[in-house]
């Protein structure tokens, strides 16, 4: 896995890609993210992504630890911070209970630290030292997005999953430009699970549903435009830029 991360990073990263896809999908469609199943999906892939990150190694050169950098510039991060509470606008419903309850909330805190491993600190990472920032930015951001039509095959309607996706690509946009700005891919990963994990627990109306991805396409594309004019790139991909 070393040798292929450094010859091909790109293909190392799809293939996660492949493997998150195999696994969680046929479970979520037959099992739904409330199941213990789910939960041992997710953990499996999250392992394997440990060990190979360990074993490379990665953490370090991702920045998976790091703190993160340029914090004022970077306005605290509060637009971020303030849209990952968006799945609570219009207030709280009771989706599990119990057992399926933990399992929910255990589930998608680990999609978090998945997604965000194999997407900015994988893909990202290997794109940005391959073709440089705008290119880097822009695929993974889109790739993300898109990755979540794969939602048809778990059962979601199409009108839905169609939202889904211009929500994710906007929150794409966002987490690749605070990581590729700030150096720090933990930020990312805990935003990011809060932003699932509060799914599970969120009143799910029409109205709220439409004001979210709204503010989120409107507040995340113009903080990450800010992003990419006013904050200078941290040395950690700096290095990783094609020359």
């Amino acid at each position: 896995m070393k040798k292929l991360y450094e010859k091909k990073p790109v293909l190392f990263a799809v293939l996660f890609i492949v493997l998150y896809c195999a696994v969680t999908i046929p479970i979520r469609g037959e099992y739904g993210d409330g199941s213990i199943q789910s939960l041992l999906g997710l953990t499996a892939v999250a392992a394997v992504i440990a060990v190979v990150s360990s074993l490379i190694p990665l953490w370090k050169r991702l920045g998976v630890a790091a703190i993160p950098q340029h914090v004022r510039l970077c306005l605290y991060f509060l637009p971020m911070i303030l849209l990952a509470t968006g799945n609570i606008w219009d207030g709280f419903q009771r989706h599990y209970a119990g057992a399926d309850l933990c399992c929910a909330i255990g589930s998608m805190a680990l999609v978090g630290f998945v997604e965000e491993m194999i997407f900015r600190g994988f893909l990202f990472r290997a794109l940005l030292k391959k073709d440089g920032p705008k290119v880097a930015v822009i695929v993974s951001a889109v790739t993300f997005g898109i990755g979540h039509i794969v939602n048809l095959l778990a059962g979601m309607a199409t009108a839905e999953n169609l939202l889904m996706v211009v929500f994710a690509i906007a929150w794409g946009f966002v987490f690749t430009m605070v990581y590729y700005k700030s150096g720090s891919l933990l930020l990312c990963i805990l935003v990011h699970a809060v932003v699932d994990v509060l799914s599970v627990v969120a009143a799910e109306t029409a109205w709220g549903n439409w004001l979210y991805i709204g503010a989120t396409v409107v507040i995340g594309g113009a903080y990450s435009l800010y992003l990419a004019k006013r904050v200078e790139t941290p040395a950690i991909h700096r290095a990783d830029r094609q020359k």
